[in-house]
């Protein structure tokens, strides 16, 4: 099976990709562990064959670097001649400055995430406050992934499990949730997604729709930008609708690509976006195709 790595900054990812006959399988994780497995079947052993090349592309342009033992492993049977394929689209730029956090910082990050959690039901003012501050601490921490750090880990899986209490307890709006999530390492997002589908089966609304996004697009990195201008709210005390479409438009043609060589478009892709009777949802939805 061939083997993909990505290590800078505190990130250290692996990525392996097999075929089954006319499954497409992914496993994926940080270094030293076992991953997560994902399975894919398609209708066909030639459709299964050009997700596995389309996906290697991308992992390659993202600064993935193949360590498979004794030298890159031979590809699967290659297909009949296609035309010459377009020039590949620019990597995403990064979202963090990656960093190698200290012990402080991690503890400061707990910290700020644990009152974060304690003000959830007061003022919204001051919940929104906190938040500001506890997306600052996890700023500092370049990148990372909670669940590698002991102090860290327990106390932001808490806090994202506050999106999706019943209602009528104190709850951790999602656009703050995701504004947080948008500071970690995309692994991070990957789990709490899981964590809100096992959570929320069946609800509607904003979490079902982030949550649907990312089983959808199949890329996390673009579900989770993507999940970051869905759930914000611009109209807002410290918002921006200029910023937010200026966002919108730097994400627009990486989507569109990855949209395409699935077979699909984005206005299909937006159509299909179920938003449950959230207005401000339906209205983010609505300025993205426009």
């Amino acid at each position: 099976m061939r083997r993909f790595e990505f290590v800078e900054g505190s990130s250290s990812k692996f990525w392996s990709p097999e075929l089954q006959g006319s499954t497409f399988i992914v496993t994926y994780g940080r270094i030293g562990t076992a991953g997560q497995r994902k399975e894919k079947a398609f209708p066909d052993e030639e459709s299964a064959r050009r997700e596995y090349e389309k996906k290697v592309a991308e992992k390659l342009r993202e600064g993935y670097r193949e360590v498979t033992e004794g030298g890159e492993a031979p590809a699967p049977a290659a297909a009949a001649p296609k035309e010459k394929a377009p020039p590949p689209l620019p990597a995403l730029p990064p979202r963090v400055r990656a960093t190698k956090p200290t012990a402080e910082r991690v503890t400061e990050a707990a910290q700020a995430l644990t009152k974060l959690e304690s003000r959830l039901g007061n003022r919204s003012w001051q919940v929104a406050l906190q938040a500001r501050r506890a997306r600052r601490a996890l700023r500092k921490l370049g990148g990372g992934d909670p669940s590698a750090h002991a102090a860290l880990g327990a106390v932001f899986e808490s806090l994202m499990g506050k999106v999706v209490v019943p209602q009528g307890q104190p709850r951790l709006p999602l656009r703050f949730a995701m504004q947080l999530l948008g500071e970690l390492d995309v692994a991070a997002f990957v789990r709490v997604t899981q964590q809100w589908k096992r959570a929320s089966a069946g609800s509607a609304g904003g979490v079902a729709v982030v949550a649907r996004e990312a089983e959808a697009l199949a890329e996390p990195e673009l579900a989770l930008r993507m999940g970051l201008l869905l759930a914000e709210r611009p109209e807002l005390r410290g918002g921006s609708e200029v910023g937010w479409q200026r966002r919108w438009n730097a994400l627009k043609p990486h989507l569109e690509a990855h949209l395409k060589g699935a077979g699909g478009a984005l206005q299909t892709h937006l159509r299909a976006i179920e938003t449950g009777g959230d207005s401000h949802l339906a209205q983010r939805v609505a300025r993205m195709g426009a």
